[in-house]
């Protein structure tokens, strides 16, 4: 990591701004997909592999009029799934040359290192989450196994694309994906109220809840004059108790199907689906019971900062955070949508 500070050549008189003129960054949306919004920090800095144990039940039972000397029994399934971990390292060397040229800019040097540093290991943090260390073993939220992929047909009039489809019919086509959602889950009628985040590139986002106002047409449409794409969707799962939330990430341009853009639909937490009386879902009763649909693992809620000091003078920091790649464990709660722009 290197530090210019060049010299500065100014009149006199003049006045500086104190003020700095900042690079910025998209704050990415995508660890809204995580139950809570952020990575569960449960494993140990040296833990290679996180495992995860699940339990299947099959159970047979016998009806008849008179009664059997040999009856059928439950079956119970357990097995375990893994994902292996990964330390991110990241540095600043800067001594006490690099730190008075940088107070001719009005920059205190090491807290621009330390926040650059934690930027750095937050953004591979996100493309992780997102994509993986290596993708062909599944890691990486899109590269789920058993997530829904969908790809954006065309509306009525032949549009396949977010800026020519009929808004109307676009807000009826994300709130069936919702149906499907919920459906796949077992999520309605015993459970109240879902939270389902919807993670797309801001291009996608800010087109359809600023820009495609659901047309006027012969017969009434939801929201036709007034209310957008995203707005119909959002008041309709509002009004079945559900909360629609939209996050951008823009590292989703391009990552669809045949490059399209993706948007990721997801339920970061199950609801588990209950009701008095006779419970046909009785056996979730069994704990402990994860209700995380998408996970990430980390040894610690912030890097940790290691300061080693050199024999010339310089100032070393080094800053560490093992973490997973994100890791779809329900992948029924898991929606890729490939939708062109």
């Amino acid at each position: 990591m290197s530090n210019f500070f060049p010299a500065q050549a100014k009149v006199t008189p003049s006045f500086s701004e104190p003020d700095l003129i900042i690079t910025y960054a998209q704050p990415s949306g995508a660890f809204a997909a995580l139950q809570g919004g952020k990575p569960r920090v449960k494993i140990g800095s040296e833990d290679l592999y996180v495992y995860i144990n699940s339990l299947d039940l099959r159970t047979d039972v016998q009806a008849s009029q008179s009664s059997f000397n040999q009856l059928p029994s439950a079956t119970l399934t357990a097995s375990y799934f893994s994902t292996p971990t990964y330390l991110i390292r990241t540095r600043a060397i800067y001594d006490h040359h690099d730190m008075a040229a940088a107070g001719n800019y009005n920059i205190s040097l090491p807290h621009a290192q330390d926040l650059a540093m934690r930027q750095g290991i937050f953004q591979q943090m996100r493309s992780a989450l997102l994509y993986g260390f290596q993708p062909a073993n599944g890691e990486g939220l899109v590269n789920t196994a058993g997530a829904t992929s969908v790809t954006l047909p065309p509306d009525s009039y032949g549009n396949d694309s977010v800026t020519t489809y009929d808004n109307g019919e676009m807000a009826l086509w994300l709130l069936g994906q919702i149906v499907q959602l919920k459906t796949g889950m077992f999520q309605s009628g015993a459970v109240v109220g879902n939270n389902i985040k919807i993670i797309c590139p801001q291009r996608v986002g800010l087109q359809l809840g600023y820009a495609n106002i659901v047309q006027v047409v012969q017969y009434q449409r939801p929201g036709a004059g007034t209310a957008t794409t995203a707005e119909v969707v959002n008041e309709t799962a509002k009004a079945n108790g559900d909360t629609v939330e939209w996050y951008y990430d823009d590292t989703l341009i391009g990552k669809g199907a045949g490059g399209t853009d993706l948007v990721i639909m997801t339920m970061p937490e199950i609801e588990q689906p209950d009701i008095s009386g006779i419970n046909t879902n009785v056996f979730a009763d069994v704990n402990p019971n994860m209700k995380a649909v998408n996970v990430q693992y980390a040894d610690m809620a912030a890097p940790i900062k290691i300061p080693t000091p050199t024999p010339d003078g310089a100032i070393t920091e080094v800053q560490e955070l093992r973490i997973t790649s994100g890791w779809g464990i329900r992948p029924q709660g898991l929606y890729l949508l490939s939708m062109a722009y």
